[in-house]
C-alpha cells in the first residue's frame, strides 16, 4: 500500500502530518506501508511501487480537488476517498453550493468576483467573508466585521476570482459521515475566529463531542451531512461544517462546506469524532482502506 501524503499545496504540512499518522496506524493494523511524499514524479513513482491500493492522505489542491484521483483511475490503482467528479465539486465552494442548493439544503448568499472587485468595494453588505475558491483549512481566509468602512486589503497571493460569502454567524459545528452513516455532531469551541491555527495548533480549539445540542439540531446536522455527501456523490469519509444561530432555532443551522479529505492529524475533528462513536483510529484507516476502488 502508498500512503500519498505532502503535495505542493498550501495544506502540505497538514497533510505530512495526516499522512504520518494514517501510515503508522496502518502499519499498527497489518498493512506494509509506503509512504510517497506527491511530487512531479508521482506517476513514475507509482508504477514502480506498483501498489495494491493508496492511501490518499493529501490536502488541498492536487490532493482533492480530482486532480490525482484522476491519476488514479488512469492507472487503475484503487484509492481511498471520494473519486474525480466529488473531489472537484466539493473543492470548488461555489459549484459545491449549487449542488447544496439543488438539494434543498441551507447554504449563504454567496457569489464569485474579480480580486480587484473586491479589494476597491464592499460587494455585499457586512459582514462577509472573502475566501479562495478552491483551497480549504481556512487558508486565505478574510473576514469583514460589520460596519466596516472599507473592504479588505487582500494579499497578493489571493487568486484573481475570489469567492464572497454573507457571513454566518453562531456555533461552529461539525458532522462526519463514513460510508451511508453520520456519526454525530461536534461543538468547536475558539477564542476567536477559527483560522488555521485554531485547527491545527495544540489548544487552539476545544471540541464538545457529542455537543449539547437541543435534539432537533443534532438531527438536523446529521441529515444534512447526510444528504451533502449523497449530493456531491461522495464515497469513505467526509466531513460537513455548519454555522448555528441559536437565536434562529432550527433555521439557523446553515451548511458552510463538505471536505472530502478531512484531515487525520492528531488534532483533527474526524478521528475524534469517530472515535468517540466507536471507531478507532486503526479501525477508521482500515474501513478506508477495505472501502478503496476506482470509480470506473
Amino acid at each position: 500500500m502508498a500512503v500519498l501524503l505532502g503535495g505542493p499545496s498550501a495544506e502540505r504540512e497538514v497533510s505530512l502530518s495526516s499522512g504520518r499518522g494514517c501510515a503508522a496506524v496502518l502499519r499498527d493494523e497489518g498493512f506494509e506501508v509506503v509512504e510517497l511524499d506527491a511530487g512531479p514524479d508521482l506517476a513514475a513513482r507509482l508504477l514502480e511501487i506498483a501498489p495494491d491500493v493508496v492511501f490518499n492522505a493529501l490536502h488541498g489542491r492536487w490532493g482533492e480537488d480530482g486532480c490525482v484521483q484522476g491519476l488514479l483511475e488512469w492507472l487503475k490503482i484503487p484509492y481511498t476517498h471520494s473519486g474525480v467528479l466529488a473531489s472537484a465539486l466539493a473543492m470548488d465552494k461555489e459549484r459545491s453550493k449549487e449542488m447544496f442548493r439543488a438539494a434543498g439544503l441551507p447554504v449563504c448568499e454567496s457569489g464569485l468576483f474579480a480580486k480587484s472587485e473586491v479589494a476597491a468595494r464592499h460587494v455585499m453588505a457586512p459582514p462577509y467573508v472573502v475566501k479562495p475558491n478552491n483551497e480549504g483549512s481556512s487558508v486565505g481566509v478574510y473576514l469583514v466585521a460589520e460596519g466596516a468602512n472599507t473592504p479588505p486589503n487582500l494579499s497578493d497571493d489571493m487568486p484573481e476570482i475570489v469567492m464572497v460569502e454573507a457571513f454566518a454567524p453562531g456555533r461552529e459545528l461539525t458532522t462526519t459521515v463514513v460510508g451511508d452513516r453520520a456519526l454525530g455532531v461536534t461543538d468547536i469551541l475558539t477564542d476567536g475566529w477559527y483560522d488555521y491555527d485554531a485547527k491545527y495548533v495544540p489548544g487552539g480549539s476545544r471540541h464538545v463531542v457529542p455537543a449539547d445540542l437541543p435534539p432537533e439540531i443534532t438531527a438536523a446536522c446529521l441529515d444534512y451531512a447526510r444528504r451533502a455527501h449523497v449530493a456531491l456523490g461522495c464515497r469513505g469519509v467526509s466531513r460537513t461544517d455548519f454555522r448555528w444561530d441559536e437565536a434562529r432555532g432550527l433555521e439557523g443551522v446553515i451548511l458552510l462546506e463538505t471536505n472530502t479529505q478531512p484531515g487525520m492529524t492528531p488534532t483533527s475533528l474526524t478521528p475524534e469524532q469517530a472515535d468517540v462513536f466507536g471507531i478507532g483510529f486503526g479501525g477508521l484507516c482500515r474501513w478506508l482502506v477495505e472501502d478503496a476502488s476506482c470509480q470506473r
